[in-house]
């Protein structure tokens, strides 16, 4: 029996910054929307596999026959809030061939030459792809700022090129979820001491995070400025309270499954006749193969109906 949904009301409509986002009201460790506990919240999450896989293959399939629709899954946040974790587990559940992931770190030489959405643009998804943005061109407005990488001037353009930029992106076919994974500065310490405590870990460290903790509350105003700044109408932010990893990676799931829903693909239509295939094809087959074939003619239309008919329950279910 499939896990029941105990969403009470989508994470689109409960997560998405507006005016009224305040980081001073904000729960870290709440689950907005979820009624239901961990255990019950990690195997919906792991149900939606079946669902979010048909989604995205639908999708695929339309870059495939010339669609330009594709999807940019942005995730921000401070070290240790789960950025990794959401990657491998969200899309873990999709076709790998059909996501494009992209991890931004500190600009190289030759990307400093550039634009600072010059190796952006360069990573974006293609018609029928997912990209993920492992932190992004939102570095250039938190990092940059913090540490004081550029001007003030510098990085005060850089929100409405970036709204510009997102416009333009939107425009051409691509929907974006932009999800800010908010730790609490608690928590992080705990994760981050965790870390120093497994030699399996000792990789995932790097000293500068300790830094990062020292310019918490900067980084807390550049975040605010950020939402202010860039949550628009076309690119929304989605603020996800991230001390409990499975809360997380259950709400972008759901953002993401609902913006392929919302898209609306079906099967792409073939630009040849399926009849006339089928005779070309009949043509160079034996006659027990042949007969073979056409045997599995009824029974394959009918579950092909069938997994039509699933599909269709799921989606509904997903939209109530």
């Amino acid at each position: 029996m499939a896990p029941k949904n105990r969403w009470h009301r989508r994470p689109a409509e409960l997560l998405r910054v507006d005016e009224n986002f305040s980081f001073a009201d904000l729960d870290h460790r709440a689950t907005p929307g979820w009624t239901g506990t961990k255990a019950q919240g990690k195997a919906f999450g792991a149900s939606r596999g079946d669902l979010l896989s048909e989604l995205q293959e639908r999708l695929y399939a339309h870059g495939r026959t010339g669609g330009n629709r594709s999807v940019l899954l942005v995730v921000q946040g401070m070290d240790t809030s789960g950025k990794g974790g959401v990657v491998r587990h969200v899309m873990g559940m999709v076709d790998p061939q059909g996501v494009a992931l992209r991890a931004f770190g500190r600009p190289t030489e030759e990307e400093l030459k550039h634009h600072f959405l010059w190796r952006v643009r360069k990573a974006l998804p293609t018609g029928g792809q997912i990209g993920v943005f492992d932190r992004s061109h939102y570095e250039d407005v938190l990092v940059a700022r913090v540490d004081s990488l550029v001007e003030p001037e510098v990085w005060e353009k850089r929100y409405e090129e970036i709204n510009r930029f997102e416009r333009e992106i939107t425009e051409s076919g691509t929907t974006i979820i932009k999800v800010a994974l908010l730790i609490s500065r608690r928590e992080q310490g705990l994760r981050l001491m965790e870390r120093l405590h497994r030699t399996d870990k000792h990789w995932k460290f790097d000293p500068a995070d300790v830094d990062a903790r020292t310019r918490w509350e900067d980084y807390q105003q550049a975040y605010a400025d950020m939402f202010a700044r860039t949550s628009t109408d076309v690119a929304p932010w989605y603020a996800v309270p991230a001390d409990r990893k499975w809360y997380a990676r259950l709400a972008v799931t759901e953002l993401l499954t609902h913006a392929l829903i919302d898209l609306d693909l079906g099967w792409p239509k073939p630009r040849w006749k399926v009849d006339t295939q089928m005779r070309r094809l009949a043509a160079t087959m034996e006659g027990d193969t042949l007969a073979e074939a056409r045997a599995a003619a009824k029974p394959t239309r009918k579950k092909v109906k069938r997994q039509e008919q699933e599909f269709a329950a799921l989606v509904a279910d997903a939209r109530r």
